[in-house]
């Protein structure tokens, strides 16, 4: 009977890395998507991650024993009464397209990926294999746009005939994958104890920064600055480093206004930098467009208040028709717009609660795993207020990773030896 025991816990283990391996793949889906070498697949690439994510995912929650902090309550229970908001929203949308899309994807696959994240930032294992598929995935991103780009296998902006908005969005999600992937390799230097590592580790996050100028994502770009700056720094104030911490981010901000600069002075070094391109179109909200589908959610919100304009009534409202890309690019102003104040009362509680809960909960737990968590996390913080909409399932995800801080997992076999006295 004693023999079963290691075998039970390397079986749960080899689980454990299979779910953080499979959830860094479904989250970075549309990166690797962007891939020449994986955009040819006969499958959808999503569907099948999902798929293989759901098998592991129950034997590996069912084979652990889980304690929660009761600090997740409240962010948890205000993402249910938000789902369901959402669903009673429906009921006086203009909207018949947009509204089936995005309550399939808010409250159908929004809970899945919320408890994803959650059960893979509370086991250990799991969250060092997400973390280690993550790094490598933005690494095979980052050199599949450069190398795509080289042999004119890549067109940035989308080839002729291109769906825009979702050229658009794939390339927004390679930026991400290589933020996220570029402050892992900075925690990986953070905690690397000999010189040589150090710089290694180093000179990869130089290389992926370098390879964040190509996509065209000025959000993304800003995603990587934010999480370079502060998933190293939580690395090193909880080693104990903390005059290295409280340097990290200036120097960091430094460098990369550095590097624009230099960059920005030379015409000729722009060529092809399609980030920095972008950069140099003057205002980046106006550019963009944000600043005037953000006052519209405003006024639209305000004029269907109190209860909003119903899920996916915005784009009808506002005169795009059933046009989803064209959604407020803000969580909260979507969230007023379409939900009215129940909808942004219940938002803020989610992930304004989720948000304050990951800082404490991350204050109390293990550096390597508040690093971590941030690494992933705050690349798509930022895009939820300047990019996506309420259906993004990344969102979801990096909510639960968020929130995963409060949660504990303990093999079962090991209990039960405790339990026997072995």
């Amino acid at each position: 009977m004693q023999t079963r025991y290691p075998t039970g816990a390397r079986r749960m283990n080899g689980l454990a890395v299979a779910t953080g391996a499979l959830a860094a793949t479904l989250h970075f889906a549309g990166a690797l998507k962007s891939a020449p070498l994986l955009a040819a697949l006969p499958f959808d690439l999503t569907a099948a991650a999902a798929l293989m994510l759901l098998a592991v995912l129950a034997p590996f929650a069912a084979g652990r024993d889980w304690r929660a902090d009761r600090i997740m309550a409240l962010p948890l229970a205000a993402c249910g009464a938000l789902w369901v908001w959402l669903v009673l929203a429906g009921a006086w949308s203009p909207s018949a397209t947009i509204l089936r899309a995005k309550l399939l994807d808010a409250v159908l696959l929004g809970p899945a990926m919320l408890a994803a994240g959650l059960l893979v930032a509370g086991d250990g294992r799991a969250l060092r294999a997400l973390g280690d598929a993550a790094l490598g995935i933005g690494v095979f991103v980052a050199a599949a746009i450069a190398w795509g780009i080289t042999t004119d296998r890549v067109v940035l902006g989308g080839a002729p005939g291109a769906h825009p908005d979702l050229v658009r969005v794939q390339y927004q999600i390679a930026g991400l994958a290589i933020a996220s992937a570029a402050a892992l390799a900075a925690v990986r230097a953070a905690e690397a104890r000999a010189w040589p590592a150090r710089a290694g580790w180093l000179g990869l996050v130089g290389l992926l920064g370098a390879a964040a100028l190509l996509p065209g994502g000025r959000a993304a770009l800003a995603a990587l600055a934010l999480a370079l700056m502060a998933a190293p720094a939580i690395a090193l104030w909880r080693a104990g480093r903390r005059g290295v911490a409280l340097l990290w981010p200036g120097a960091v901000l430094g460098a990369v206004a550095g590097v624009l600069a230099l960059i920005l002075a030379d015409p000729t070094l722009t060529a092809g930098l399609r980030t920095v391109e972008r950069l140099a179109e003057g205002d980046v909200a106006q550019s963009s467009g944000r600043l005037a589908l953000w006052g519209t959610a405003l006024d639209q919100g305000a004029a269907a208040l109190p209860f909003g304009l119903g899920t996916g009534g915005f784009t009808m409202a506002a005169g795009f028709g059933e046009r989803r890309g064209m959604y407020p690019h803000n969580h909260a102003l979507e969230a007023l717009a379409e939900g009215g104040l129940p909808g942004v009362a219940l938002w803020l509680l989610a992930f304004g609660g989720g948000a304050v809960a990951a800082v404490l909960l991350g204050a109390r737990t293990e550096g390597w795993r508040a690093a971590r968590v941030a690494a992933l996390v705050l690349p798509v913080a930022l895009s939820v207020m300047v990019s996506t909409d309420l259906g993004n399932r990344m969102a979801w995800f990096a909510l639960g990773l968020a929130l995963g801080l409060g949660l504990r997992s303990g093999g079962r076999d090991v209990r039960a030896l405790r339990q026997a006295g072995a």
